[in-house]
């Protein structure tokens, strides 16, 4: 687990190591253990290393091929990297680590740029074939690790975080508008664009070579998902032993390193399960929890703590076992840091993300999470239900379209943007990047239940998952710490795919005799069902107790809903209408004022909005007015003597 950054002068100018330099000193936090610096003419690699396989000097980079044709930077880990190493020595390869980079850089010697697409793991990858002067950029099957560039003309600069490419002497910051536009309405983009104009993110499993003759950056993809092709014929019973086998390796296959690996713990099933079988790979397992103040708290989030749950299963497998308890306070001094490492805005509150993360990095340097069961096994009910009776395409689309304007309507845009901002958007398009996530894929079909809920499965592993895993990576990585998904195993995931709908969730049949017109019995039948990750539950009941595996799912949040009407009600106030506000430039503070009443005033749940607004006025602070934010941990003077930050 790394931190990569570099620069190609198509233009055949010398890259200055100055600026390669400054890139590197911005992703340091990604890699306090070492860093390294590959120079040739009009190009330039960066390293930061955060040592976990073969911590000796062996494992350094940029490491080369022993042909001398091949130059990697490589943030991840490749799970399958010691098979790959017995067949690469069989091909007469040696080795002189215990690392997977070196397995990367004698793979691409004798296969070439095809041999990123057998990894079983998350990475992303910079190569550099200084015989054809190409260079391959390329990342993982589903997105685990980032990997963002900047294309202009004669130049590509790329970087595991965009604050290294800011660094660049050409680049400078501008207003996406058309990813501020799907920002909030999806509280998330779904195209690869980000809110830095002419930065883009390398989508999963795909490739890209650039030549000093190429014009632009084309994608190669090599792989995705596919729900449509479901093994009719396996059993309920065989798809339960094939996941829970399935699992196990995975679990044990994503323990591999030279460091000690820890588990985050929460109260569910996901993580309960991981923690089951890891603690019987390793002597003693350390396992996390972040729990909440709930003085003060009421409604349904007065069950948002989980700490008793995790207490049980630690006890249970007898984990040595840490917790953090986060208050309401803990928002106002997370925020700028968060938004700092983060970046590129996603998906909902995740300051939780960032204290556990830190909490963890005390003690390991790895750590499993269970980000990926409900995706691949149907772990969000209440949203497929939504479609699953859909006539057709055209009604299935009107229908998740709807659901997934997740912040604001389209036809509220006008009130909230300023008129400069709105004129300069296509109100057209998120309508049209959300159906084009389904019509890219050519196999989806839209005839039956199974056929509707399998294509929400697609959608949100397309688009919901990244967002997931981008915060994972960007806010573990920001305490030095290696997060790792076993759901995300390739076989575990081929095997998910195939597995039919009815096994995930069992109660259709039910739900189709529901008037879909009465709400109420339609509400009342979701909350009676409790359907989801049927087999998967199922499978884990091998590993842990009844009353976990029968637990209603509750995602990791916080009791914002009430936090924002009560003690943090007057920071966001301030925040976002105060003297200091600048994201009122783009967003209109009269709309903002009746988000703030109609939630204050318990009339509407506005905190993903509210999240959003803050999250947005602190990238407009430190990405466009280029603020100072004091005393942020792992961001030293170097930073500052960097150019970034005011002094």
């Amino acid at each position: 687990m790394c931190g990569i950054a570099g620069i190609y002068n198509l233009n055949g100018m010398p890259v200055a190591e100055a600026t390669l330099e400054r890139m590197s000193s911005m992703l340091a936090h990604r890699g306090p253990d070492g860093q390294g610096i590959y120079l040739d003419q009009n190009v330039g690699l960066a390293h930061r290393r955060l040592a976990i396989l073969d911590t000796s000097d062996n494992g350094k980079q940029p490491m080369s091929s022993k042909n001398g044709v091949w130059t990697i930077v490589f943030n991840g880990c490749i799970y399958n990297f010691r098979e790959l190493r017995h067949e690469l020595s069989e091909y007469g390869c040696s080795f002189v680590s215990q690392t997977d980079t070196e397995v990367i850089a004698e793979g691409l010697a004798i296969f070439g740029p095809s041999f990123f697409e057998r990894f079983n793991g998350m990475f992303a990858i910079a190569a550099w074939n200084n015989k054809e002067q190409t260079l391959y950029l390329s990342r993982d099957r589903f997105g685990v690790k980032p990997l963002y560039y900047w294309f202009s003309g004669g130049t590509l600069v790329f970087a595991s975080e965009i604050k290294a490419i800011l660094q660049h002497d050409k680049y400078s910051v501008e207003v996406d508008h058309s990813a501020l536009n799907q920002y909030f309405t999806f509280q998330n983009v779904f195209t690869y664009n980000t809110l830095f104009k002419g930065v883009t993110m390398l989508p999963p499993a795909n490739t890209v070579k650039i030549t000093s003759q190429s014009t632009f950056v084309q994608h190669h993809s090599w792989w995705d998902y596919d729900f449509s092709k479901p093994d009719t014929a396996m059993s309920f019973e065989d798809a339960v032993e094939l996941t829970k086998n399935g699992f196990e390796r995975a679990v044990e296959r994503q323990m591999i390193a030279d460091v000690p690996v820890g588990a985050y713990l929460s109260g569910g099933m996901d993580s309960g399960s991981i923690a089951a079988i890891a603690s019987k790979n390793t002597r003693r397992l350390n396992t996390f929890t972040a729990g909440f103040d709930m003085s003060g708290v009421s409604g349904v989030e007065a069950n948002y703590d989980e700490r008793r749950d995790a207490e049980l299963m630690a006890n249970y497998f007898k984990t040595e076992h840490y917790e953090q308890v986060i208050n309401a306070g803990d928002l106002s001094w997370s925020l700028p840091r968060l938004v700092w490492h983060l970046e590129d805005l996603k998906v909902g509150m995740s300051y939780p993300n960032y204290y556990i993360s830190r909490l963890a990095s005390k003690f390991v340097k790895v750590c499993l999470q269970g980000t990926g069961g409900d995706e691949l096994y149907g772990g969000y009910p209440w949203r497929y239900y939504r479609v699953f009776q859909s006539l057709n395409q055209k009604e299935f689309f009107n229908n998740y379209y709807s659901f997934w304007q997740r912040l604001v309507p389209d036809h509220e845009k006008a009130s909230l943007f300023q008129p400069g901002t709105y004129s300069r958007m296509d109100m057209t398009e998120p309508r049209t990047v959300f159906e084009r996530v389904f019509t890219f894929n050519d196999h989806l079909r839209y005839d039956t239940p199974e056929q509707h809920i399998g294509n929400s499965l697609y959608f949100e592993i397309k688009t919901f998952l990244p967002g997931l895993l981008l915060v994972g990576d960007k806010l573990s990585m920001a305490n030095g710490l290696e997060e790792r998904f076993p759901f995300l195993d390739n076989d575990l995931v081929d095997l998910a795919q195939k597995i039919p709908v009815q096994h995930k969730l069992g109660n259709l049949a039910v739900l189709m005799q529901v008037n879909e017109n009465a709400l109420a019995d339609k509400k009342k039948a979701y909350l009676e069902t409790n359907d989801g990750k049927n087999v998967l539950r199922k499978a884990m009941s091998a590993f842990l107790p009844e009353s976990i595996i029968n637990r209603k799912k509750q995602g990791f949040s916080a009791p914002d809903e009430s936090w924002y009407r009560g003690e943090n009600a007057e920071y966001i106030r301030t925040t976002l209408l105060g003297k200091k506000t600048i994201s009122t430039a783009f967003i209109n503070p009269a709309y903002i004022e009746r988000i703030i009443k109609e939630h204050t005033e318990d009339q509407i749940n506005h905190r993903l909005l509210l999240w959003s607004f803050l999250c947005f006025e602190w990238w407009c602070k430190i990405f466009l007015d280029n603020q100072s934010v004091e005393d942020l941990p792992n961001i030293s003077n170097a930073y500052a003597k960097a150019g970034y930050f005011k002094v």
